[in-house]
């Protein structure tokens, strides 16, 4: 039996064992989106070829500290799409000095020490996956250099407690080492990004990441029960509570922190027993604001459906779940309890699918045992591979990128005109915009788009700042918020700043000053200039 790393895509998304060959799907790329030949297949820069500057920072002291050209170059960049294209490029416009991998608190808090000896800057690591610039080590002037503090060595379900069904699971956990430990006690934190087979417990925590279910407990802030922090001043952990009504709650604090108020190294989560009964149905709608007036009907029925999602025409042909003539509707339902027919929610979901012009073609399963195939599976291969589709498509010379908002019902018809609108004019013809609906409340949907358009290569990064300015500018004006479940990073900055309240971020900045006094912990996210 082979016990052989998976290799990490040094300059893209995953593993290099799953990577798309864009040779394979150049002629299928070109036939779908309609922007005739794309051009030759582009070659990513070799990582021994980049420029990288030497170290500012003497590490003597800095425990399980590393200088390693790759391991600098792997820590640098996110998984958004301008990381992509500076690493394809062999750019790296802003390098960590150093990584450390600390083993425990004590070594965390020996980092946190040595960082004040050294004027360093420290941003929080866990699977590298963001897409908003999180990682980035874009720090104010001001330091004499900028550390990368990994936490993959805190990889443990540490404690079960199967009486409350929670369990104590350390920050550097990634999704499948997490599953693969709770399986043995037949429990899951069933919690899916897109993310899931790189992304850790405490980078979820701290983005608010949103996961499998597209209604109830959507977000991490649903499943977490308790957090615990190092800082710079000391631990910060909330206590273990169902709920409380006392005061601010500290969890609440550190969820969505970002890194800027205290390296996350472990939490209660709320666990449960791994689904016995699992239905679904692929729906289709004359088009796309007829399906959402099915899906705010569900959404408000009193049904918690696990798969709630609504795919626009466009969106449903580029993932194989439609031919381009209708809306298409993943609705899906699932259950812990062995006597619980989901058959009987599915029927009453779909139901009101047909009052609202739905139709379909299988018959929904009437035990509610199984998940038929269809497009159902095929929208669902097509979501996984979508992150390593993105690198293919950056070979084909062809920009790809999403952005992800809520808002409510009532405004979502003029808001999402709004949107495409401002995008369309700001990348121009040809380009395919499309939107889906990830996770759904009976007060609004969370519409997810997706912008596909030739790249202009050489520029490509000017081309995505020009269609992010647009995107960001309308969503805020129109009254959504800038990000629903990809956080705020560095990208996100300036609409952030216009869409939270000045006298909230002053009290934010209060927190961050008593907490971490010199500003180490990720500066220049969610508060504080570079």
């Amino acid at each position: 039996m082979s016990t052989t790393a998976r290799v990490r895509n040094w300059w893209g998304w995953g593993y290099e064992d799953a990577r798309i060959d864009p040779h394979a799907v150049a002629a299928l790329a070109t036939a779908t989106l309609g922007f005739g030949d794309l051009g030759p297949v582009e070659d990513p820069a070799r990582p021994e070829d980049i420029a990288l500057p030497a170290p500012r920072l003497d590490v003597a002291g800095l425990p399980s500290a590393s200088t390693d050209a790759l391991d600098r170059v792997h820590h640098s960049l996110g998984k958004s799409y301008p990381d992509i294209i500076r690493a394809f490029r062999g750019r790296i416009d802003h390098a960590v000095d150093a990584v450390t991998r600390p083993a425990d608190e004590r070594e965390l808090e020996a980092v946190l020490a040595w960082a004040d000896g050294a004027n360093a800057a420290l941003v929080p690591y866990g699977g590298g996956t963001s897409v908003c610039g999180g990682v980035e080590p874009r720090v104010p002037a001001g330091f004499d250099g900028v550390v990368s503090v990994d936490l993959g060595r805190l990889d443990r379900v540490l404690e079960v407690d199967a009486v409350s069904r929670s369990a104590r699971i350390q920050a550097g956990a990634s999704g499948p080492a997490l599953e693969a430990q709770l399986r043995e006690h037949g429990l899951t934190l069933r919690f899916f990004p897109q993310s899931f087979e790189l992304a850790t417990l405490g980078g979820w925590i701290a983005t608010r990441a949103g996961g499998h279910f597209a209604t109830a407990r959507t977000h991490i802030d649903d499943l977490v029960e308790s957090v615990r922090a190092i800082t710079p001043v000391g631990a910060w952990e909330s206590r273990r509570l169902p709920g409380s009504g006392a005061g601010v709650s500290p969890d609440r604090l550190l969820l969505g922190s970002e890194g800027t108020l205290g390296v996350i190294t472990e939490a209660w989560m709320r666990v449960q027993p791994r689904p016995a009964h699992r239905a679904s149905q692929a729906v289709r709608f004359p088009d796309f604001a007829t399906g959402a007036e099915a899906v705010r009907a569900v959404a408000q029925s009193g049904l918690t459906p696990a798969n709630l999602r609504l795919l626009d025409e466009v969106e449903a042909q580029s993932t194989g779940a439609g031919d381009g003539t209708h809306a298409v509707l993943v609705l899906g339902f699932e259950s812990t309890a062995a006597a619980v027919d989901v058959g009987d929610d599915l029927r009453r979901g779909l139901a009101l699918c047909r009052a609202h012009g739905g139709a379909w073609d299988d018959p929904a399963p009437r035990d509610g045992a199984g998940t038929p195939g269809g497009a159902v599976d095929t929208w669902r291969d097509a979501f996984l591979a979508m992150p390593y589709l993105r690198d293919a498509m950056v070979r084909l010379g062809v920009l790809t990128d999403t952005f992800e908002t809520a808002i409510t019902w009532e405004r979502f018809p003029a808001f999402h005109a709004e949107v495409m609108g401002a995008v369309r004019a700001a990348v121009g013809e040809p380009c395919r915009l499309s939107c889906r609906f990830t996770h759904v409340y009976p007060d609004g949907p969370a519409p997810y788009y997706t912008i596909v358009a030739p790249a202009r290569r050489g520029d490509e990064l000017a081309q995505w700042a020009a269609m992010k300015q647009a995107a960001g500018d309308a969503i805020i004006g129109a009254g959504g918020t800038i990000t629903h479940h990809h956080a705020v990073g560095r990208d996100h900055r300036l609409w952030y700043d216009r869409q939270r309240p000045d006298v909230f971020a002053a009290a934010l900045a209060g927190a961050k000053a008593a907490v971490d006094p010199h500003g180490r912990l990720n500066p220049g996210v969610l508060l504080g200039g570079e």
